[in-house]
């Protein structure tokens, strides 16, 4: 592992273990805290426990926390100790200004780009595309990030971005709206995903982890 290694997207196998469920956890996380817990125990199982992790997500509390602002200042890399991005300026395009052989693919904790499992790219962020809060609107973020509820009034709300770019999204941070917040896994392309799970979309319910210092 590289010593600077400083930004992952959580894999299927840490979220169907941390939640318990083949399913994985759906859109409740345990709030803010919940899914930073979930970034520091991944990062601990593959020794970078040490640093202090923060997932890469928005929501309404206290009239918005954005995204962007949880992260640090950079600069991050990826498992395989590539760079992710400087800063955040770097942050802020479709794909993140590092090195082109990670961007395009971005990889899980333990260095595998999520191409490999198949349509996996969709990655809950609950963010527009600077990585701020899209809606003040709570069921944009799954009642942030509490609520893994099947109802219809959070069906095609919580945005995604895309851990690799396709033709429904471009963009890392925000490609789409997400097909809804049940729990979920789908990695067979079938265009936009029929359900209304975290993962129908093509993923499972997947968070952008970054460690706060490199």
């Amino acid at each position: 592992m590289a010593n600077n290694f400083s930004f992952f997207v959580t894999s299927l196998a840490t979220m169907r273990s941390q939640s318990g469920s083949q399913d994985g956890f759906g859109g409740n996380l345990g709030g803010l805290a919940g899914a930073d817990a979930i970034c520091q125990r991944a990062a601990m199982d593959v020794g970078a426990g040490a640093k202090t992790w923060r997932a890469f997500l928005s929501v309404t509390t206290g009239g918005g926390i954005h995204a962007i602002d949880r992260i640090g200042n950079g600069p991050w890399y990826d498992k395989n100790g590539l760079l992710i991005a400087m800063n955040k300026a770097g942050l802020l395009q479709n794909r993140p200004a590092g090195d082109t052989t990670t961007v395009n693919d971005l990889p899980d904790e333990t260095g595998i780009k999520l191409t490999t499992l198949g349509d996996s790219h969709d990655v809950m962020t609950g963010s527009n595309n600077q990585g701020r809060l899209q809606s003040t609107d709570p069921t944009f973020t799954c009642m942030d990030w509490t609520s893994a509820s099947a109802d219809i009034s959070l069906t095609n709300k919580a945005y995604v971005g895309h851990s690799w770019p396709s033709q429904s999204g471009q963009n890392w941070m925000q490609a789409h709206r997400m097909r809804g917040c049940a729990p979920g896994v789908n990695l067979i392309q079938n265009g936009p995903g029929t359900g209304n799970c975290v993962g129908c979309g093509g993923g499972w319910g997947g968070i952008y982890c970054f460690a706060l210092t490199p």
